[in-house]
């Protein structure tokens, strides 16, 4: 007992010196649960020739991103802004506010620790002269605020380091304005007390030496009509820089209190905050043709700075929970593009003429929308979406069921293979090897594989459930097809025990096993029975029960690859389907099980590396795409079915401990 009484003493000791490395200036102890989660993504990064990096600090819906400077490379200043627009993705400036002393220009600063917290970033700088510690959060979309904390009792000169190519600064007063070609702009503002002046293509700022923080709001802005708007709400903002870092706060607060759970391991809890912190990193605001604000799939990848429809869906299932507002805006900023027919279009751009509208996606929208009625029981937005759900979900049976017996097939409006392969989601998917396009009756913009999708029309039984659910609360008739009882026994193959999907011209079963298997679990349309009769091959090691479970073709398939894109890594989507649909016909253990297989399992995911779009089945090795926005809503999924929610057999009292590790592994 001694032993171990001691231990206590001696962690809380290490608690009590180390945490001071990340904490807030002017405050003794972290307070709030954002400081419980230290560098939960590793983006240190300094620009030298101002190229690309793999990941940035953004919030509130900006288009502008930052990221810590790398120790051994170190500037005094968070560096950027990076610009996040996808036709222009540029770094503005190495770091646009370094810090330093006035009369010391040549002082060495040594780095003493940089954080990324949930919602805000930290660093803090030691030199002989004294400690300046710096602060980042987003008050809006267009403005971060800066906040500086010296404690040498010295002036201060703050000046950008290395602006990017063909930029041109001016100075005004108190704002620095810096100009792109492109019309984009980032502008500093000071407060009146600082004063700021133009040298060659740059600027220096001086600032009495004081104990009290500095403020700078830097902003980014498309052009100079919201410059000129911009820079009086910066202005202003300045005047009282703690309402806007309250908010910030608040809103953070708000987030992690609706997602965390009190049964959970803290690495867990890290998968789960990680999980949020991606998808908020992912929020753009309206912008061009994004009438609506929503979330990308990944502000990393330069090809996926758009919204597109299954992605849509499933960001705004996983917002529901602790972001209902930007669920909904997601949603509508893809039926601002609703076609007359009915037809949600695959993605859409800030530039309109970018958008894809050869295709639709997967439906699941009314799963995203019931998802959300539940987190706010607002019958409001079901009146909104019902009509636009109602016409979709009957174009697919008007436009995508070839020989019109109720199985709709994918497919596509201009006829070809490449954009109805796109319309699955699973681009090169292994079941479509074979596949055809064949010419629908009625119009000429309907076109459909030549084989019947099991997961597909499980999504529409789904679709359909939930819109004559819908229909009951709002008191008006569901006039919709209704084939939902016939989904399982139409594609269930007996002799094989798995689903498949069928080919139109003999209805022969499409025998590649696969993760479209897993979508009438999800659904709940299979039976009891057909589950057990799968349960082989789901638990087979050498198919399904893989290393990392579930993955999109069955692992001894002769065509898997490991690297293959659908045509053998775990996606995270897929994945979760297979567990909540053991769990919906009640094998809880084994998705129990399973759940700590994905998150003990993939590398980095309880450390600092980015949640990525698929990972290596055998291996849980990274694979495409980082900071993806649908991997991240699936963990945050799985962590909220996992176990029994009333166990308190999982400690959940570590914010204290895991702090102290960060601090020591630092």
């Amino acid at each position: 007992m001694k032993y171990k009484f001691t231990k206590i003493i001696l962690l809380t000791a290490v608690v009590a010196g180390l945490t001071t490395a990340c904490t807030p200036a002017g405050e003794n102890t972290p307070t709030g649960k954002r400081y419980e989660f230290n560098n939960i993504l590793d983006i240190a990064y300094t620009p030298d020739t101002l190229t690309r990096c793999r990941g940035w600090f953004t919030d509130a819906g900006s288009w502008m991103g930052f990221t810590l400077p790398q120790k051994d490379h170190w500037v005094n200043g968070f560096c950027g802004p990076f610009s996040l627009d996808m036709n222009r993705r540029q770094w503005m400036a190495q770091s646009a506010v370094t810090v330093g002393y006035a009369d010391q220009a040549n002082v060495i600063f040594t780095p003493d620790s940089t954080c990324y917290f949930p919602g805000e970033l930290y660093l803090s700088a030691s030199s002989e002269e004294g400690k300046i510690i710096q602060h980042l959060n987003f008050l809006d979309a267009s403005t971060a605020l800066l906040r500086i904390h010296s404690d040498a009792g010295k002036e201060l000169s703050l000046t950008a380091s290395q602006w990017g190519k063909e930029i041109q600064v001016q100075t005004d007063q108190n704002t620095v304005i810096a100009r792109h070609p492109s019309g984009e702009i980032v502008a500093l503002t000071f407060t009146p007390d600082v004063s700021v002046k133009g040298t060659d293509n740059n600027y220096q700022a001086k600032i009495n030496g004081s104990e009290h923080d500095t403020y700078v709001a830097i902003s980014f802005y498309t052009g100079e009509k919201e410059l000129s708007a911009g820079l009086q709400k910066a202005q202003l903002a300045l005047s009282n820089p703690q309402e806007g870092l309250k908010a910030n706060k608040e809103r953070w607060e708000g987030y992690l209190t609706k997602i965390l759970r009190k049964d959970m391991k803290p690495e867990y809890d890290r998968i789960a905050v990680k999980a949020v912190v991606t998808l908020i990193s992912n929020w753009r605001t309206h912008r061009g043709g994004l009438l609506h604000e929503g979330i990308v799939p990944s502000h990393a990848a330069y090809y996926f700075v758009g919204f597109w429809a299954w992605d849509t869906w499933r960001f705004s299932a996983a917002l529901a929970k602790f972001d209902p507002e930007l669920a909904k805006d997601n949603i509508r900023a893809m039926f601002d593009y609703q076609q007359p027919d009915g037809m949600i279009i695959d993605c859409i751009y800030t530039d309109p003429a970018e958008n894809n509208a050869r295709d639709s996606k997967p439906p699941l929208v009314s799963w995203a929308v019931d998802e959300i009625f539940t987190h706010t029981n607002d019958t409001a937005f079901i009146s909104e979406m019902y009509p636009q759900l109602m016409a979709y979900y009957k174009w697919w049976y008007n436009k995508r069921d070839h020989n019109r017996n109720g199985m709709c097939e994918y497919g596509s409006t201009d006829g070809t293979l490449e954009a109805a392969a796109w319309e699955s989601g699973m681009d090169n998917a292994i079941r479509f090897d074979d596949a055809k396009m064949l010419k629908n009756d009625g119009a000429e913009d309907a076109w459909s594989m030549d084989q019947e999708s099991v997961d597909l029309n499980a999504y529409l039984a789904l679709e359909c459930k939930l819109l004559k659910k819908f229909a009951g609360i709002l008191g008006v008739t569901f006039d919709g097809p209704d084939y939902s009882s016939q989904v399982a026994d139409y594609f269930f193959d007996k002799e094989k025990g798995f689903f498949f999907d069928r080919r139109l011209k003999d209805g022969s079963f499409i025998q590649e096993p696969g993760c479209e298997a897993y979508t009438p679990l999800w659904t709940k349309v299979a039976t009891a029975d057909q589950v057990k009769a799968m349960l082989p091959l789901l638990t087979d090691t050498a198919k399904f029960s893989t290393y990392i479970p579930f993955p999109t073709v069955a692992a001894d398939n002769p065509k898997y690859n490991p690297r293959g894109y659908w045509r053998g890594p775990i996606w995270l989507d897929q994945t979760y389907f297979a567990i909540r649909g053991l769990r919906n016909y009640g094998y809880n253990k084994m998705a129990d099980e399973y759940t700590l297989q994905v998150f003990d399992r993939l590398q980095g995911l309880k450390e600092g590396a980015p949640i990525h779009e698929n990972y290596g089945t055998h291996t849980g090795e990274l694979l495409k795409a980082p900071h993806f926005s649908w991997s991240s809503s699936h963990l945050l999924m799985l962590y909220d079915d996992y176990g029994d929610r009333k166990s308190t057999r999982l400690n959940s009292s570590h914010a204290n401990i895991s702090y102290a590790v960060f601090c020591l592994k630092k």
